[in-house]
Formats: C-alpha cells, structure tokens, sequence
C-alpha cells in the first residue's frame, strides 16, 4: 500500500477515538515548549489528568474537605462515602471479588513494600523468591531488602532477543522451596505484555503465591484479577489519569486475614491498650493513617473517564499510534529499537547509533517532544541489554496520530544535528 494512503486509512480508523472531544478535558495540552505545541509522550511515567478529576479535587477542598472514618458529623460522613465509593468502583474495574480486597497504597511501590514486608514476614531463610530481569527496581529492591534481612533466595528470569521473557526457564526455577513469584504484566522499558496468566496458572499449580506489578498494564489492558487467578495486583491512580499519591493493592482475602499489620497507627486497629492491640477488619488493617482520601475521590473520576471512553477502545487507539510511530522512526538510519515482543503496549524504547539518551532527549525537548530518558528504574534490564539507557515514547489515549508524526519528524531532526 502506497505510503500516502496507508497513513491516511490510520488517520480513518483513529478517529474511532475522538481525539479532539477528549484533548479539551486536558488543557495542559494546549501549552507550548520552547516555541512548540506541546507533544507529551511521556504517558508511561505519568499520565495526565483530565478535567473532572481536577474539578474534584477543587469541590472537595473547596466545599467538603474532612478527616474520613473519624467524626459524625457531615462533612465526615460525606467523605467517607466518597472514599469508599471509590473503592467499590476500584473492586469493578478489577473484577475483585469483594471490596475488603481492594488496598489504597501511596502507589505500585508502597503495594509491592507492604506485601514483602507482611507477606515477607513469614518467609525463612532459604525460601526462594522468582524475579524476572525486566522488573522496575520497585519489584527488585523490597525483595533485596527482605533478603538481606532474612536470607531468602533471589531467582530471576531472562529474557530472549526479542524481549520476551524465556518462559521455560522461568518454569525451571521452581522448586519445594519456591514461595513467591513476582512479576510486571507489562514491562515500563520493552513494552512486552507477560503471559500473566499462564505465569500465574504454573506458579499455582506448584503451590507458589503470586505478586503481578500492573502499573503499566492497567491503563491500557482490561484486567480482571479473578480471570488472572493472582493473590496479588498493584498499580498506580497517577499513571491512569489519576491524581498521584494513590495507588492499590488487590490482595486474595485469605491471605491478607493471614498476613500482619505492616504499619501501625490509627485507623488499623480496633482495640489498643498499652499491654495488647486488636486490629481492625479488612481492608483497614492494612492503611494506617489519614490516607489521601482526596486524591481517592479523585481517582473515582478518573476510572469514569476511562470507562466512558472504553478501555479496549484505548488500548486499539493507542497501538496504532505506537505502530505507525515504530515505522517511521524504523525509517531512520541509526534507530535502534529496544522490544519486538509480539505482544507489546504502546511503548518504544530506542536508541540513536552511539547518541546518549540524553542527548537525543534534549533535542526533542526543544522541539516540544516530550519523552523520557535513562535507564527507566530499570537498571538490570540496562545491564542485560549492555546499555546505558534509552529514549522512550509512550502513548495515551488523547495522542494523535500528528503527534506520532512530530515524534518521527523531531527524531529525524536531531539524527541530523547529532551524527553530523
């Protein structure tokens, strides 16, 4: 198919999305950089929040703000409905069976902590944890930390040439010592969508629970956590248009009545005297403390955002912008592109000839290009692809396919200035 007219049968099908409804919830994205519209392509990072999230967060610090769980009095009540709407609505988007296993956390991090360090409590030395080499250190560094303080055994799975995990291996490692297999169901760096629930299938059929770092998927992939069959599921409000400080862990209730308190304070417990302490029910045992209570109100609007657009609908948005902008930069001498899994999220992570990241990332800046650059918190998969980073576009749902365009026509530019 000539070049013309393919670009124009995409420029077609995208608008199945309507782009331009949707961008006037953003207004962010009508600012200039360096003399540029802004083209932020950073969406893998952070996303950004539509205006229904910021107008809640405005009506609640304007009209309503109170302390949640602790008064009778309206205010409190009115917030507390909202906290816990917002939970029902997280228990929905998920697919969790009961609300009492949906977590808020601070974000992804805090989820993956608090279960290395209740669920890692009852570990012993020895046991045996499996990684995979792709991990954001968010899922490397609590597991290191548990190791180093009770002498449990780090396993980690390697990935092919194409940026796939090696499943095989990964089967390999299981043994009677085997107690946790922790993995990314997308990967923040290759793009790489994991077998989650064959991973997830195999681990169960040893008796091995199960940790999946969702934070990449969830914006783009309909996730339903009982289809998956995990005991656990994090991810982040702040990369789903959300407002950020929030995040959720989806945790099995069977396991989470099992598991200790890993904060103490209020809120947690039911009874405290200096001599015991009872603890409170599910899911307040595990949040400690005033949470962001505004921030998860806010974050309900922005689960409503996405579910009026259509989640898959997104996802078919997004993937074409990710593949016509892997085209055209393929196109230009020097790119090298880092993740040709077959299933891949809108993410793509390259590399001009001998350029450093930042380097090409600077450039692009000055053009209004916004994109990340450096090793991703992904300092062994760098290490493993002998690399000291990347440059990485990421799209979201308001994107365009103009923007796609600006990607390769920055890319293009800076190639020219940079090799000379």
């Amino acid at each position: 198919m000539p070049k013309g007219i393919a670009l124009l049968v995409r420029l077609i099908v995208s608008l199945m999305i309507d782009t331009e409804f949707i961008r006037k919830e953003f207004p962010i994205l009508e600012r200039t950089v360096a003399g540029n519209p802004l083209v932020y392509l950073d969406n893998t990072a952070t996303s950004q929040a539509p205006m229904r999230v910021v107008r809640e967060i405005e009506r609640i610090y304007t009209g309503m703000r109170a302390n949640v769980h602790r008064g009778v009095h309206t205010l409190s009540q009115e917030m507390t409905n909202l906290q816990e709407d917002c939970r029902e609505k997280v228990r929905q988007f998920v697919n969790a069976g009961s609300i009492e296993e949906i977590i808020f956390t601070r974000g992804t991090t805090e989820a993956i902590n608090l279960v290395a360090n209740s669920l890692g409590s009852t570990f012993k030395t020895g046991d045996e944890v499996i990684l995979t080499v792709m991990e954001h250190h968010a899922n490397i560094v609590p597991w290191q930390l548990l190791r180093d303080r009770t002498g449990i055994v780090l396993k980690v799975v390697d990935i092919n040439d194409k940026g796939e995990l090696d499943i095989e291996q990964y089967k390999s490692l299981f043994n009677d010592r085997t107690v946790l297999a922790s993995f990314c169901h997308v990967s923040n760096v290759l793009g790489t969508v994991n077998p989650v629930k064959e991973m997830t299938a195999f681990a169960k059929s040893k008796g091995v629970t199960v940790l999946i770092d969702g934070a990449q998927a969830i914006p783009h992939l309909k996730v339903d956590v009982q289809d998956l069959g995990c005991d656990f599921y994090t991810f982040s409000a702040h990369k789903m248009y959300g407002p950020s400080g929030v995040g959720v862990l989806y945790g099995r209730k069977d396991l989470l009545e099992k598991m200790p308190p890993w904060q103490g304070g209020g809120e947690m417990i039911s009874v405290v005297t200096f001599e015991h302490t009872t603890y409170a029910d599910l899911p307040f045992k595990f949040e400690a403390g005033t949470p962001d209570y505004i921030g998860i109100a806010a974050f309900a609007k922005a689960m409503e955002f996405m579910n009026e657009t259509g989640i898959r609908e997104m996802e078919e948005h997004e993937m074409r912008l990710c593949r016509h902008a892997e085209e055209g930069l393929r196109n230009i001498d020097g790119i090298k592109i880092y993740g040709e899994a077959d299933k891949k999220g809108p993410v793509i992570s390259f590399l001009l000839d001998n350029v450093h990241p930042y380097d090409l990332g600077m450039l692009l800046d000055k053009q209004g290009v916004e994109v990340r650059t450096g090793h991703h918190c992904a300092m062994p998969l760098m290490e493993r692809l002998g690399i000291p980073g990347t440059v990485r576009a990421s799209f979201a749902v308001y994107n365009t396919l103009q923007e796609a365009e600006a990607l390769i026509t920055a890319v293009r530019r800076a190639a020219a200035i940079l090799q000379f």
